[in-house]
């Protein structure tokens, strides 16, 4: 079986990042090929906050895998004497440009997106690279139990619900076209998650579940369902996807039911994956985080 090639976006180093990174060396060792895309100043001072004496290889060319050191964290360099901001984009572009050349895996870490809000107009790396890459973009969030899809993202609540038929159009056109390239052959049954409780009770909690329906029984021709978000988890099937018109109606039931997760941005054209969690900051330097996630980026 060949060994994948992965690229790893090292993502906030004011985080758990480098301390999963290490804490699966071991585990991924000589069975995937995979290289650290950040700056190795950074790397060096986690590594020296977690007292860990795994060594370092630099990687001078990034596009060829069979330099690396499998004993070693395999680093390729990008350092800059520039605000925080401008460094983590250029490493990000970076990575994409890596990723669109060789067509392997980009793993995300998690970043702070207070960081980038702060300079830019930044929802999230999903939409972010939509829009580096000029194309359309959906999050899939592929757990163990259950995967899901919210249709609008880091967004306030109070904004969900204005412009609804947009929202939705515009989710339908992405959704489609990557239904037609086989993006979601996996996936056997579709479950739309009303936006109000009980489905809006016929209009008595509000005109958007009506609305809600209409647009998809105009735009999915596959065997789908509605029901309510305080319903649907009851026993649900390992290939079933559940699409969300918000973020925490999905997010929230996901992070509970799923212990093996990753995030799937579909819509690219090389898979780039994530982690399901945070940059943790309150546990930075204590032992105690989770690698489950990361490996299971690593290792799909």
């Amino acid at each position: 079986m060949k060994i994948k090639n992965k690229y790893v976006f090292l993502g906030e180093v004011n985080s758990i990042n480098i301390e999963l990174i290490v804490k699966s060396f071991n585990q991924l060792k000589h069975k995937i090929n995979y290289i650290i895309i950040g700056d190795i100043k950074d790397i060096i001072q986690g590594l020296n906050l977690l007292k860990s004496k795994l060594p370092i290889k630099e990687i001078l060319d990034p596009l060829n895998f069979n330099d690396l050191n499998h004993d070693k964290l395999n680093i390729f360099n990008i350092t800059s004497e520039k605000k925080k901001i401008d460094k983590l984009l250029h490493q990000i572009e970076i990575c994409n440009l890596l990723a669109n050349q060789t067509q392997n895996d980009l793993v995300t870490m998690p970043i702070n997106k207070i960081i980038f809000k702060n300079h830019i107009n930044f929802i999230g790396l999903t939409e972010y690279l939509a829009n580096i890459n000029n194309t359309k973009t959906l999050m899939l969030m592929s757990g163990e139990n259950f995967s899901g899809i919210p249709i609008t993202t880091h967004i306030n609540l109070n904004n969900v619900y204005s412009n609804l038929k947009n929202k939705l159009n515009n989710f339908f056109k992405v959704f489609n076209n990557l239904k037609k390239l086989n993006q979601f052959s996996y996936f056997k049954e579709f479950v739309f998650l009303c936006p109000n409780p009980h489905c809006g009770e016929n209009g008595h909690l509000g005109m958007e579940d009506i609305i809600f329906r209409k647009i998809i029984k105009k735009n999915f021709k596959k065997n789908f369902k509605i029901t309510p978000a305080d319903s649907a988890f009851f026993k649900p099937k390992k290939n079933s996807l559940f699409i969300s018109l918000y973020h925490d109606q999905i997010l929230i039931p996901f992070k509970i039911l799923n212990h093996s997760s990753f995030n799937l941005t579909v819509g690219l054209k090389y898979r780039r994956i994530s982690p399901s969690h945070g940059i943790a900051k309150d546990i930075i330097g204590k032992g105690i985080a989770n690698n489950t996630s990361y490996l299971k980026c690593m290792q799909i």
